[in-house]
């Protein structure tokens, strides 16, 4: 699907996604147009689906996460799946197979308000939630 040279990109964009066009072609050994239409390419293809920032959540008060798994009780699945995102504290959600429906997690600036975000869905699903101490393993690529 991608070459050696669009997976060089896609490694230094993921470093970096502030980098100019002419220092990314500089890391990869190509002219600065040709980066320009690999990285058009790229997104077209939807290889690339954006550039984004990293935010240290702490800075913004979230000094809490937590991992909810959520159940919903019968008849409810798409009520609680609209509701869990128009909750802005839920930064991820994966509907998953098994018991739960729904893994989620949340970020919270404290543990009071944890009750107030599940006391929203408490009445359409089980939840079962599990602090998280830390992540030895942040949100990276697969092997390109």
């Amino acid at each position: 699907m991608i070459d050696d040279i669009d997976r060089r990109l896609v490694s230094v964009l993921a470093e970096d996604a502030r980098l100019s066009v002419k220092d990314l072609a500089a890391r990869v050994g190509l002219s600065s147009p040709s980066v320009s239409e690999r990285l058009r390419r790229l997104e077209e293809r939807g290889v690339i689906q954006g550039f984004t920032v990293d935010v240290a959540l702490e800075s913004l008060g979230y000094s809490l996460q937590a991992i909810v798994r959520i159940k919903p009780l019968p008849g409810k699945l798409y009520i609680v799946q609209n509701l869990l995102a128009e909750i802005p504290e839920v930064i991820e959600c994966d509907k998953v197979t098994g018991d739960d429906c729904f893994i989620a997690r949340l970020v919270l600036r404290s543990i009071a308000q944890l009750d107030q975000i599940l006391d929203r869905i408490t009445d359409k699903a089980e939840t079962s939630t599990s602090i998280v101490k830390s992540q030895p393993v942040k949100r990276r690529l697969p092997p390109l």
